[in-house]
């Protein structure tokens, strides 16, 4: 048994269908200049007011990936937490999110093998109650045993 499980990790044999979790985020600024800095997409309908006022989006939008880097936390973060190593994720975004924009990402479990350690996630973000984000993850979750 492993006695030093981080708080907040869910382990495989503690996960069930159906559990969520999720985290509330306004995108800001400086969350944008940052992410561009780190990821270095400079894409000005990211960056430049100008520029974004006269593409479909109207205006600007944070990176789609800096929305989607919500679900890594909460995967990471909480369900199941630290520990998880992520297999795979599929994405569609659906509409834009801006700066300002309060970001609610929630995963939920819908697939178990505990043989293998791994769990099927639905992922999705909302701004004001619309889907901006949706898809699937696979994780492999930690476990209070040893290999």
């Amino acid at each position: 048994m492993l006695d030093n499980m981080p708080r907040g990790t869910i382990c495989i044999e503690d996960i069930e269908m159906g559990m969520t979790r999720h985290l509330c985020k306004v995108i800001t600024e400086r969350d944008i200049e940052l992410f561009a800095e780190v990821s270095t997409d400079r894409n000005p309908v990211h960056m430049d007011d100008e520029y974004a006022r006269d593409t479909i989006f109207e205006g600007r939008i944070a990176h789609g990936m800096l929305t989607a880097g919500l679900i890594s936390a909460v995967i990471g973060e909480q369900l199941p937490g630290h520990g998880t190593v992520y297999m795979g994720q599929s994405l569609k975004f659906l509409a834009p999110v801006r700066p300002g924009d309060l970001v609610h990402a929630e995963v939920e479990v819908i697939s178990i093998d505990h043989a293998k350690r791994r769990v099927g996630l639905d992922c999705r973000c909302l701004v004001n109650g619309k889907k901006v984000l949706i898809g699937e993850a696979m994780v492999m979750a930690p476990s209070r045993k040893f290999d």
